[in-house]
């Protein structure tokens, strides 16, 4: 048993990553939903368990984890079936290198403080922000293309043919992609491999708009 609670917002990519990890181990945790929209993250509860007032939030046996790849370290190390790091050093470095390729690299760039940040102190219309973040979600997604299609590590997924952290990240960016309509023909091996992740139920079952509180 894995009694735990994820704090979380259905269009964070973010909690998606740690929702389709959960799905995929087979955990369900009581959900609390903190609207990013209203700033229900800097709610003073919310606070004292996630200080930097970011979504998603683990609690379990006592302990609140925030940021969703340590939530993706602690859970491969506390429910270890199915595996989502392969076992070899140098595999296992790849796949971490893919998702932190979307969640340090394409993803701060483009989250909600940015985009607060452009409108509010810069000044920057609907238009800009926009043309900004399809700027820096296609040089990351180039770059992932270029990897991924010329490496023969790659499988079905991002390494191989089970899913690991690096398709657990790559779903959700491509979400986020689609939001603000970037074009995608660029990218077939990614649209290969996000089209073999969503025909997983984990997957499927993690999608923003199948979340309790999407809008």
């Amino acid at each position: 048993m894995f009694d735990a609670s994820l704090y979380g917002y259905f269009r964070s990519s973010a909690a998606y990553r740690v929702r389709i990890a959960l799905n995929l181990k087979g955990i369900a945790p009581d959900l609390v939903f903190v609207h990013l929209r209203k700033d229900a993250q800097h709610d003073p509860a919310y606070m004292r368990l996630n200080p930097q007032a970011l979504v998603p939030t683990l609690v379990h046996d006592g302990h609140a984890i925030g940021q969703s790849l340590a939530i993706l370290e602690y859970l491969e190390e506390m429910a270890p079936r199915p595996p989502l790091l392969p076992r070899a050093s140098a595999d296992r470095a790849r796949v971490r290198q893919i998702a932190l390729a979307v969640a340090c690299e394409i993803h701060p760039l483009n989250n909600l403080r940015v985009l607060r940040y452009l409108e509010n102190r810069m000044k920057q219309n609907d238009r800009a922000r926009i043309d900004w973040q399809r700027r820096w979600i296609a040089e990351g997604f180039d770059a992932l293309e270029r990897m991924l299609s010329r490496d023969p590590a790659t499988g079905r997924f991002c390494h191989a043919d089970a899913p690991t952290l690096a398709d657990v990240c790559l779903v959700p960016q491509l979400a986020n992609a689609r939001r603000v309509e970037l074009p995608l023909n660029a990218y077939p091996t990614l649209l290969r491999i996000e089209a073999e992740a969503l025909a997983l139920p984990a997957f499927d079952a993690a999608r923003p708009e199948k979340q309790p509180d999407a809008e």
